[in-house]
């Protein structure tokens, strides 16, 4: 889905940038150009980097201790 309409930004984008190290909205923008013109979509590109994010920081190493 496009996230950024006026640069052409898409959900994928936003997590394949998260996933290579972004680390906050302003380098998002810097990186894919998402939120350069109007802004409007700055809340949702922020909510998909931290949820990726957050995503990525999971420990798993979590098995050994349900068993």
């Amino acid at each position: 889905m496009y996230v950024c309409i006026c640069n052409g930004v898409t959900d994928r984008q936003i997590r394949e940038a998260a996933e290579a190290g972004c680390a906050s909205v302003a380098e998002l923008t810097m990186r894919t150009g998402a939120g350069a013109n109007c802004g409007s979509c700055l809340a949702l590109a922020g909510e998909l980097l931290e949820e990726t994010r957050q995503r990525i920081a999971l420990p798993l190493p979590v098995l050994p201790r349900a068993a």
